[in-house]
C-alpha cells in the first residue's frame, strides 16, 4: 500500500489533489476553531433601527432564511466583503433576507460614509454593540446564518466568498 502511494505521489495530478485536500482541511478546521464560541440555537430577539429610520425585528424576518452580517466601518476586510453581500442579495431575491448590522462605531456618520463609499445596497441595522455581544461577535466581519424560524444554523468569521455566503444561506 505504501508502494502504491509512493507511485501515485510521483504523478502531478495526485500531488495537486492531495495538496488541495490538505489545504481545504486546514481551512475547514480553522473555521471550526474561529466559530467555536459563537451563539448556537435560537437567535436573540431584537429590534434595531435601519439607516433609513425604520425598525427591523427578528420576528419580522421569520419565514425565510437570514444572512446577518456584523461589520464595523473601520474594518478593511468588511469593505472587501461588502460586494459579496450585494451579489448574494441579488441572487437570492426574495427567497432569503440579506442584511447587515453595523457595530463598533461612535457616530452614525461613520456608518453613512461606509455605506456611500462601498455602494451598500442591502439593509443596514444600527447596533449599539448590544446585539453583537448577544451573538458573541468578537471579530469583524462575522456572519450568522439563521433558518426560517430564527435558529442559528451556522456562522463564519472573516472574508467569505459570494459562493460561500450563497451556499450557507440557501442550504438547510
Amino acid at each position: 500500500m505504501v508502494k502504491r502511494y509512493l507511485e501515485l505521489r510521483k504523478k502531478r495530478w495526485f500531488r495537486w489533489s492531495a495538496d488541495l485536500a490538505i489545504i481545504l482541511l486546514i481551512i475547514f478546521v480553522a473555521g471550526l476553531w474561529q466559530t467555536q464560541g459563537h451563539l448556537k440555537g435560537a437567535a436573540p430577539d431584537f429590534a434595531l433601527k435601519t439607516l433609513g429610520g425604520s425598525t427591523v425585528s427578528l420576528e419580522s424576518l421569520k419565514g425565510k432564511p437570514v444572512l446577518l452580517a456584523f461589520w464595523a466601518p473601520w474594518c478593511g476586510v468588511c469593505k472587501m466583503e461588502s460586494g459579496n453581500f450585494s451579489w448574494v442579495r441579488r441572487l437570492v431575491g426574495d427567497r432569503a433576507h440579506v442584511l447587515s448590522v453595523a457595530s463598533s462605531f461612535d457616530q452614525v456618520t461613520e456608518v453613512q460614509a461606509y455605506v456611500a463609499n462601498n455602494g451598500v445596497d442591502y439593509p443596514v441595522l444600527l447596533d449599539s454593540d448590544q446585539l453583537a455581544q448577544q451573538f458573541k461577535v468578537n471579530a469583524f466581519p462575522t456572519v450568522y446564518f439563521l433558518d426560517s424560524s430564527g435558529q442559528v444554523k451556522r456562522s463564519a468569521v472573516g472574508y467569505t466568498t459570494t459562493l460561500g455566503l450563497l451556499l450557507r444561506v440557501l442550504l438547510p
